[in-house]
Formats: C-alpha cells, sequence, structure tokens
C-alpha cells in the first residue's frame, strides 16, 4: 500500500460509505455510519476523529463496461465505487478513487472534467494523482464542473467508465475542510 492509500477512512468508507450512498436514508443511514455528518446533493460528508480525517464521497450515477470492442456492463460484477477528496489538518484535499476491482498493473485512471482530463496512478482497487499539485489540479476542476467521469482497466482487461455529479461537491468540500482545519 502506498503512502496515500494510507488513510483511516479507506476500510471504514468501503464498509459504510458503500451502504449509505447505495440509498441508505434517514434512520437507516444513522444506523449504517455514526460519522455521516452532512449531505451535500450527490456527496456526502464523513468525519473520523483518530486519526483525524474529513472527506467528501459519491458513488457513480451510472457505469459502463467494455471489453474487446463489446459492452459487457451487465456481465461485470463490482465492489464500491467511490469518489473521495480527503482533508486532514493542515493539509489540502487528496483526491482517490475505488473502482470496485483490482486495477491492471502498471495502469493509470484517468478522470474527465469540463473537457480536461487528469491521471491518476492504480494500486490494487485505488487510484491517485501523483502529487498535491494535481490534487489541487482536480479539485479546482471538480468545483466549476458538472460530472467528473473515470476511465480505467480492471486487472481482467475490463475498461469501466464511471461518471459521477458534481452536484454538491464544493459545498461538500467546504464542508469537509472546515471540519478538519486545525
Amino acid at each position: 500500500m502506498t503512502a496515500r492509500a494510507k488513510g483511516g477512512h479507506v476500510a471504514f468508507a468501503l464498509a459504510l460509505a458503500g451502504a449509505v450512498l447505495a440509498g441508505a436514508t434517514g434512520a437507516q443511514a444513522q444506523e449504517e455510519s455514526t460519522n455521516r455528518v452532512a449531505a451535500k446533493t450527490d456527496w456526502s460528508v464523513f468525519v473520523e476523529d483518530s486519526p483525524r480525517e474529513c472527506w467528501g464521497v459519491s458513488a457513480p450515477k451510472s457505469w459502463q463496461a467494455e471489453r474487446d470492442g463489446s459492452d459487457v456492463t451487465e456481465d461485470v460484477l463490482r465492489g464500491d465505487i467511490l469518489l473521495f477528496v480527503t482533508f486532514r489538518p493542515g493539509a489540502a484535499g487528496e483526491v482517490s478513487f475505488t473502482g470496485g476491482y483490482p486495477f491492471a498493473g502498471g495502469s493509470t485512471a484517468t478522470v474527465e472534467i469540463g473537457g480536461e482530463e487528469y491521471e491518476m496512478f492504480t494500486d490494487g482497487e485505488w487510484a491517485w494523482p501523483a502529487d498535491a499539485d494535481s490534487d489541487a489540479a482536480i479539485v479546482e476542476a471538480m468545483k466549476g464542473g458538472a460530472e467528473a467521469t473515470v476511465t480505467a482497466v480492471s486487472a481482467r482487461g475490463t475498461t469501466t467508465t464511471d461518471t459521477f455529479s458534481l452536484m454538491g461537491f464544493t459545498a461538500a468540500m467546504e464542508d469537509a475542510e472546515s471540519r478538519c482545519a486545525e
């Protein structure tokens, strides 16, 4: 696991955020997670105290899978598909993506927002921008965009395209960042 992959929210988020984002609402969502602190349209905000982390997360509105030029969406099984921006005290937001499957070794994932493309390196089932400058550029683009599309390739050679709504993104980021301010 890379240094960027180490975060208290990773296991917790996969266990709980997927259920919350998959449609748990009201009392049901409260049963699933006690650290979801806000919902901003299509984005949820979570806070973890030890270590202190605050993140906005969303599941895709739609996704598609293709193999050898054919649509195989109905045949593909995936785990949680989530796009995150995580804040820690004194640090800028860090973008991460989990595609719900192991990525092809040595592959990259591409995020497209408003006609601009950004590359993320992959490791296991996770992808991140290469550095803090790339994180900042992606977050800024997401604040001004309507949707983000992440394209990646699985270890089995399936290309997936996940489309995330950015409605509520800016409000969620402001909320998450303020909750982890020093």
